[in-house]
């Protein structure tokens, strides 16, 4: 029996934030959640990886937050608000962010939306378009 989730699992690009996501991403949502507190971000950014320990995260999970990922955290249920946290920490322009997870430079990323955002026309399916 197909989910309706499934249904999204044909739209390149498309990570469906359901309750599955929702459980898979708790502790990564928490720990960036987390970083509101100045005294979090201090102590997350002297030792990372020491910090991440005190989250039950998958390796994964980990790897991803200290490679910044980002379409990996999408993937591991991370949440797109709460990963905001972890770019502005970073020093990193959440359109930045966006470019990267759309597989685009800055700059082409810029365009298309200074352009009214991305075309009607291109890869709508990955079945019709072999991909995926």
């Amino acid at each position: 029996m197909t989910k309706p989730a499934d249904a999204f699992d044909d739209i390149p690009g498309t990570v469906l934030f359901d309750g599955e996501k929702l459980r898979q991403g708790y502790q990564l949502n928490k720990f960036l959640s987390s970083l509101v507190e100045a005294d979090n971000r201090k102590t997350f950014k002297s030792n990372q990886a020491e910090y991440l320990t005190k989250f039950t995260m998958s390796e994964q999970q980990r790897d991803a937050v200290l490679k910044r990922d980002w379409p990996g955290m999408l993937e591991l249920g991370g949440n797109i608000f709460c990963m905001t946290k972890l770019a502005i920490l970073d020093g990193t322009p959440f359109q930045q962010v966006n470019a990267i997870m759309s597989g685009m430079s800055m700059k082409e990323y810029e365009d298309m939306m200074n352009a009214g955002g991305r075309p009607m026309q291109g890869i709508r399916s990955k079945k019709e378009s072999n991909i995926g």
